[in-house]
């Protein structure tokens, strides 16, 4: 029998492998490089077509449809019943609290030419507060800046900023903290509140008060009211995560114990979360002083309506002043909040042998200060501040003559750097968003928010694009886009400047810390007046504030960025023979992507806000038609739309920078 042996046939298995194409991923900057080219060559061949310019004076139909809406709410407001039983009784109400509390300590209560409680009798309170809640370094600040506030001849604006803040954040812990406690208890409400608060604490502090206006007027209530929305989502966030980071073994401990849960709240959770939530505090408060001061264009009594009147009228030294009042105000109040957070661990760590007779002499200091208060009931000389306030006039003189020099000696120098920042840098993109199509800013402006955040971010970036064409006021909302990310690319320059050297050297970050936490106590409002005096009342003034404003929190961003990045890293990369340039560029900053992508973030927020308020010196765009909607019944509606407007950039520009930070984390 024969075998035949067959040959075996070819499997595809025992043939090479063709090596598989491999497909190039187009990276983001040359994505965005693309796009960049494109709308440059579309601009071009388009220019000034289909810009949708508005003349200042010149209204859309939407803005005289809200022009009639307010009058509508203006004749039905006694009438309405929406009006009668809420909105009105709303008002009635915080407007009662204001009231009271004016009369207690700034204004004249009924037959009475002075307070109920006069400037001695104030200061004696404040010192002792301070003093109960956080030590005598405190009440002797405390003592010392409500004296000055006299001294400068601004007792009463102040002790009426002052009203309006304690009403204001009275209002909001009422609402925040049991809101926080929610949130922090239950993961589905904490979920249903973030976009709300996000939204909150985007929108700049000026946009509040046009709408507030249309339902409860001009005046302290919609201050107040303004002040309680915006001051009370730091307070809700931060009561929220400290009841979430309390110990997980510490609450089952209790449960094990039988602690109901109202137990458990009362006895664990919020003790343990006694320091955050006061921290969350002084934070709510620090937010009511800056929107207290920018309620002047509302009528709201206080120093806020000194700076708004000095500013209109171009006087430095009178902004100045009033300004140097707030930012007492504003040191006094975060440092005795800071120092109450930090109390019970102080008193608990302290070695020093004083301690033991604190609560002896918080009682006699109880009883001096009722004597305080008495004697500013009966005696004259203890209830109007003496003296016609001498040391504000020499610093307002002061500072006229300091700005009168700069102008004099350094308007070279200073108009230098404005023109070229100016023309340079401002207007060439500024021209390049105001005269180009619309439809084609839109285009781009989509495009890039995929391209860094993704489709959501470019869906949400489109909406918003087309809510801010139907506002009728696209080609301002241009011209403060311009500015606005102008000012962060200077701010993100800084902050990377700083942040870096923060980062790597312990003795910078001890120099400079300091002074970046003082600079974001101070409301945007005061930054406008040292500026004013250097640049004058132009659109720079406003950009330069802006800055000055938003730097600081995106240089400890970039700081804590770049000290996170692991030592062994840094370490690996010096012994491979890089030099410190080498560390920064290759490694550090390459790892601190998405601290860099966060501090873009707070930036664009933080500088809006001030190009917004720049509206007040000469910045124009959105800012002066919001401003001009206050004061001018005509251009309420315009005002209003422009308010939106701020609301929609503000939105768009914190989705993308955020979508962006999180890929950049990912």
């Amino acid at each position: 029998m024969t075998v035949v042996m067959e040959k075996p046939e070819k499997t595809e298995a025992a043939e090479p492998a063709a090596p598989a194409k491999s497909v190039r991923k187009v990276s983001r900057p040359v994505m965005i490089g693309a796009i960049l080219v494109v709308w440059l060559v579309l601009f071009a061949l388009l220019r000034g077509k289909q810009t949708l310019s508005l003349a200042v004076a010149d209204l859309t139909d939407l803005h005289r449809w809200i022009n009639d809406f307010n009058d509508s709410i203006g004749a039905n407001r006694n009438s309405n019943p929406l009006f009668l039983y809420f909105f009105n009784e709303i008002r009635l109400v915080i407007d009662n609290l204001v009231t009271f509390v004016q009369h207690l300590i700034s204004q004249p209560s009924g037959a009475r030419p002075v307070p109920e409680i006069g400037w001695l009798g104030v200061v004696g309170l404040a010192g002792f507060v301070s003093w109960a809640v956080g030590n005598w370094k405190v009440a002797l600040l405390a003592v010392a800046g409500f004296t000055f506030f006299g001294l400068q001849g601004l007792w009463q604006e102040s002790m009426d900023t002052l009203a309006l803040i304690l009403c204001a954040v009275f209002v909001a812990l009422l609402f925040a903290i049991p809101l926080g406690v929610w949130a922090g208890l239950s993961d589905r409400f904490n979920r249903l509140m973030t976009p709300f608060l996000d939204f909150m604490q985007t929108m700049p502090t000026m946009v509040y008060l046009a709408p507030l206006t249309l339902f409860f007027l001009i005046g302290g209530a919609s201050a107040t009211i303004a002040t309680v929305i915006y001051a009370a989502p730091p307070t809700i966030r931060i009561t929220a995560h400290a009841i979430r980071n309390v110990s997980k073994t510490t609450v089952e401990a209790a449960d094990s114990l039988g602690a109901t849960r109202r137990q458990s709240l009362l006895k664990v959770l919020l003790p343990m979360s006694k320091r955050t939530v006061v921290m969350g505090v002084n934070q709510t408060i620090m937010a009511a002083l800056a929107m207290v001061t920018i309620a002047a264009l509302i009528n709201a009594p206080g120093l806020g309506v000194n700076v708004l009147q000095a500013l209109q009228s171009l006087d430095v030294g009178t902004a100045f002043n009033a300004g140097l009042a707030i930012v007492i105000m504003a040191i006094v109040l975060d440092r005795v909040t800071t120092a109450a957070s930090a109390r019970e661990e102080h008193a608990r760590n302290s070695k020093n042998r004083f301690e033991k007779w604190r609560r002896p002499l918080l009682g006699a200091g109880a009883v001096v200060t009722v004597i305080l208060i008495y004697l500013s009931r009966t005696y004259l000389w203890a209830a109007d501040f003496p003296g016609d306030g001498t040391v504000g006039s020499h610093i307002a003189s002061a500072t006229d003559t300091a700005a009168t020099w700069v102008q004099d000696n350094l308007s070279g120098l200073t108009n230098a750097f404005r023109d070229a920042i100016t023309n340079g840098l401002l207007n060439p993109f500024q021209t390049l968003l105001t005269d180009s199509p619309w439809w084609l800013v839109g285009a781009v402006l989509v495009a890039l928010a995929v391209v860094l955040g993704g489709w959501k971010s470019g869906i949400t970036t489109a909406v918003c694009v087309g809510l801010l064409v139907a506002t009728g006021v696209w080609s301002d909302a241009m011209t403060t886009m311009a500015s606005t990310i102008v000012a962060t690319v200077l701010v993100m320059i800084l902050g990377i400047v700083f942040g870096v050297w923060m980062g790597r050297s312990m003795t910078a970050d001890r120099m400079i810390r300091p002074t970046l936490d003082a600079a974001q106590v101070m409301p945007p409002f005061v930054y406008l007046v040292p500026f004013l005096a250097l640049f004058g009342p132009t659109r720079f003034t406003a950009i330069v504030a802006a800055i000055v404003y938003g730097a600081p929190v995106a240089m400890k961003i970039i700081a804590d960025g770049i000290r996170a990045v692991p030592e062994t890293t840094v370490e690996a990369a010096t012994s491979a023979g890089c030099n410190t340039w080498q560390i920064i560029t290759k490694v550090q900053l390459p790892m601190s992507r998405s601290a860099l992508t966060l501090a873009t973030n707070q930036g664009l927020i933080y500088v809006l806000s001030m190009v917004v308020v720049g509206g007040l010196v000469g910045a124009g765009a959105l800012g002066y038609d919001v401003v001009a909607g206050f004061s001018q019944g005509e251009l309420y509606g315009k005002g209003l739309a422009a308010g939106l407007a701020i609301v929609l950039l503000g939105v768009m520009f914190d989705r993308i920078t955020q979508a962006a930070a999180r890929r950049a984390g990912a």
